[in-house]
């Protein structure tokens, strides 16, 4: 009885998940059921541990001319979830301090939640970055900062176009999106080759530009936890731990990467 009782709740659970959400995105690609969005999840964890593998006695394979669209490809599509953002929210007269979903079908409401679906669906095309390290055998990219970035990103998102599409979300889709331009600008400038790659001197202020992305969003999300505003606190306090993660584990990617080699050097 004790497993029925288990399986039933579960059942519970599954349809709340499924009947709770955003009315006006059920019907959208990957919202509906998490059922596919965790096949996503578990079959990149699949790919991160048979990838390489496979890969090991393989030569790495030539993917040049696909970096070079896919990046400037996620260049565009960032640029494009930036603008609507800051369009949207603006023509909204949405609020910089607290702003809650308007769950209305109104045009405004309407597109500040399409535009939030595209956010979500990059961060599952952003899977990607990790199959072309594995196909060009960079092994060493598949960090976990990698892995946890790109594979949380993804589950947050779900989580905002499920039942959070729109609202002060806004910020966060409007800073990271700009992020991004800067981010696969230089990646797409990198897949250039060694001609292009000797003037990318920029490289390392792109983490310090993910780092104040963190920074905003932590002390947004910190504001809107403490201020009387009709947007879930829980929402907010995991938002404000999620950014403090991620700065701990840029941080470390920073000093790993410029500082610790440049002491050693130092000290020889």
């Amino acid at each position: 009885m004790r497993g029925v009782s288990t399986w039933q709740k579960l059942q519970v659970l599954y349809q709340g998940i499924l009947e709770n959400g955003d009315k006006r995105t059920d019907n959208w690609m990957l919202v509906y059921s998490p059922v596919p969005v965790a096949c996503i999840f578990l079959g990149y964890l699949i790919l991160l541990w048979a990838g390489p593998k496979l890969m090991s006695r393989r030569s790495p394979v030539n993917l040049k001319p696909v970096l070079l669209v896919y990046n400037f490809a996620m260049v565009c599509l960032s640029a494009y979830m930036c603008f609507e953002f800051a369009a949207s929210s603006w023509l909204a007269r949405y609020s910089l301090l607290c702003q809650p979903v308007d769950y209305s079908d109104s045009p405004l409401a309407m597109r500040m939640a399409r535009v939030y679906w595209w956010f979500f669906f990059s961060k599952v095309i952003e899977l990607c970055d990790t199959t072309f390290f594995i196909l060009r055998k960079k092994n060493n990219q598949l960090t976990f900062l990698h892995v946890y970035h790109h594979a949380t990103m993804m589950l947050n998102c779900w989580i905002g176009i499920k039942y959070l599409a729109g609202g002060q979300n806004f910020f966060i889709g409007l800073v990271n999106s700009l992020v991004h331009v800067v981010m696969y600008l230089y990646y797409g400038l990198a897949a250039l080759g060694p001609g292009v790659t000797k003037y990318l001197w920029w490289k390392r202020y792109i983490t310090f530009l993910q780092l104040f992305q963190f920074l905003l969003v932590t002390t947004h999300c910190t504001y809107n936890l403490f201020a009387d505003c009709d947007y879930p606190d829980s929402i907010n306090a995991f938002q404000v731990a999620y950014a403090l993660s991620m700065t701990a584990l840029f941080c470390n990617f920073y000093y790993h990467s410029y500082l610790s080699n440049k002491n050693t050097k130092k000290t020889s």
